[in-house]
């Protein structure tokens, strides 16, 4: 680990200060000083924020919910408002971690999280995301876990988050505080695709602050679930995993909403499979014509060719776990 300074913000308006001097805001540090341990991150500066008043679920005057950035992953799944109106985002930080891990990260440092990509975290190896200009070693390694969606020639990594999967799902919008005032987007713009800047990560400008993220309301009842694939159930990140909420109302659906996590380098929205089910009664039939194209436009690497098909019997599972549900 480098030396670094650290210093604990005691309002949010230091915070800012010192993030626009370059300081880099830590919370739970679930993930940050892991990567500093590894000589992967190598902050000059810490700012602690864990102090500042960003840590309420509340609900917004549509119904929908805000939850602050420090409200911790536990607090978060155990909420009742969110088990109540959202089960898709309870399930995901549930299936996310270990208890420890969901005790101390937080909401906000949950969709900061950098990829769980083995060569990113081996600094001897060539990482674009690490270390632009370098190359791309997972491109012609071992690339099992990697993405089939959104890649580029510089980065095939995937985005970690459970939860991201299903803010995705359900077209979150993410606050935000910075120097330069407050400001919302949309969940899909907030992570961002590694296209040629693979080492630009979210749509944040210097030394700004994630302050919470709102789910928008939608019309009740809203059915919802997350599915999460693995090679084994305790504490591990997804192969392929797939968020759904539905709205059926006289036995039609009315409003689908999906997204697939574990395949894409950022999570990944379905509006080909939403626009099947849309309109249509639920069946056994649809589940499975609905969920054909999810991966389309996938590009494998040698090692995961298999999350083709296993994004489609993901999505077309937990399509008809959450469809037929009482």
């Amino acid at each position: 680990m480098h030396p670094f300074s650290f210093t604990k913000a005691p309002s949010t308006r230091a915070a800012l200060e010192a993030g626009r001097r370059g300081g880099r805001y830590i919370a739970g540090g679930t993930t940050l000083v892991d990567l500093m341990r590894e000589t992967v991150e190598r902050p000059e500066t810490l700012v602690d924020i864990s102090g500042l008043p960003l840590d309420e679920v509340t609900v917004t005057e549509r119904g929908g919910l805000r939850i602050g950035a420090l409200v911790t992953m536990s607090e978060a799944a155990a909420h009742r408002k969110v088990r109540t109106l959202y089960p898709v985002v309870s399930q995901a930080l549930e299936l996310s971690a270990s208890a420890q891990l969901r005790n101390m990260a937080t909401i906000g440092g949950n969709i900061m999280q950098r990829t769980r990509c083995t060569y990113f975290r081996d600094v001897t190896a060539d990482c674009n995301k690490r270390e632009p200009g370098s190359g791309c070693a997972a491109r012609e390694g071992v690339n099992r876990s990697h993405a089939i969606l959104g890649t580029s020639e510089d980065c095939v990594a995937t985005h970690p988050s459970d939860v991201a999967v299903a803010f995705a799902a359900l077209e979150a919008r993410v606050h935000l505080l910075g120097p330069g005032g407050e400001r919302t987007v949309p969940f899909a713009d907030f992570l961002l695709r590694p296209g040629g800047t693979p080492q630009r990560e979210q749509a944040l400008t210097r030394g700004e602050l994630i302050t919470s993220v709102e789910i928008p309301a939608y019309p009740r009842p809203l059915k919802s679930g997350y599915l999460k694939v693995r090679d084994r159930q305790s504490y591990e990140f997804a192969l392929t995993s797939a968020a759904v909420a539905l709205h059926i109302r006289g036995g039609v659906i009315r409003e689908a909403l999906v997204a697939a996590g574990g395949v894409g380098t950022v999570p990944w929205k379905l509006p080909a499979v939403e626009r099947a089910l849309i309109g249509e009664r639920p069946s056994e039939r649809l589940w499975a014509q609905a969920a054909s194209p999810a991966a389309d436009g996938a590009q494998p690497l040698e090692h995961n060719r298999f999350k083709v098909e296993l994004l489609k019997r993901t999505v077309e599972r937990q399509l008809r776990i959450v469809g037929d549900s009482k």
